[in-house]
């Protein structure tokens, strides 16, 4: 287990890690539209789950191959309201994300790293959703945004490019995520990984790993 003197930095997902629950959002906004929640649970399985097809709309829209309105017809084609009645494809991103917040217990745990000397950063697939610009570049030295760089997680090349802008090599890393493939992505090329839960855990998990209190 590394020990503070053989970590140089963490970096974290921001949606459902520093942002608040996923599943608090996504909740939201399958009861605002009427959303059949096992029909969603299903497309994502297909579009994101461990036997999901390569190159499906998902995939695309985060590596900027797919532009968002295209991508919120085809989604709301794949959706199923309760009522029967038809999604409407304008905007349906922007529901499902609307009440997706910045987490304050994670921003102050990135500032509490920093305190620490650590670097910290972002590495995130995007949805064509915004991010809070002005607070990422407070928090992070080194930001990664799958659509802006043509790459996505849990592929390779996107954990070595965020290395390369890092500088440091991969055991002097830990990457904190909510989905499992990815922290085992950054795993599997050297880096330290934590899968997240909830700010809790996370920050016993860094002060674990750190052997530093948090």
């Amino acid at each position: 287990m590394p020990t503070r003197d053989q970590v140089d930095a963490v970096v974290f997902d921001y949606g459902g890690v520093l942002t608040t629950p996923l599943s608090a959002t996504t909740g939201s906004w399958l009861r605002a539209d009427g959303i059949d929640p096992d029909g969603f649970a299903t497309l994502m399985r297909d579009w994101l789950g461990r036997d999901a097809e390569p190159g499906n709309p998902i995939h695309l829209l985060e590596t900027g191959e797919l532009d968002v309105p295209e991508f919120e017809r085809r989604f709301a084609d794949r959706l199923v309201t309760t009522s029967g009645a038809p999604v409407p494809a304008a905007g349906v991103l922007t529901r499902l994300f609307a009440a997706m917040k910045p987490s304050d217990e994670m921003t102050e745990l990135v500032r509490d790293l920093r305190k620490l000397g650590l670097r910290t950063g972002l590495l995130s697939n995007s949805w064509g959703n915004d991010y809070p610009h002005h607070l990422l570049a407070e928090l992070c030295d080194v930001i990664v945004i799958s659509g802006e760089v043509g790459l996505r997680k849990p592929d390779e090349p996107i954990y070595r490019l965020l290395l390369d802008r890092l500088e440091l090599p991969a055991e002097r890393v830990v990457f904190v995520d909510d989905f499992t493939a990815n922290v085992r992505a950054a795993q599997a090329i050297g880096m330290h990984g934590i899968r997240h839960v909830d700010p809790a855990s996370t920050r016993a998990a860094l002060a674990e790993l750190l052997g530093e209190a948090l």
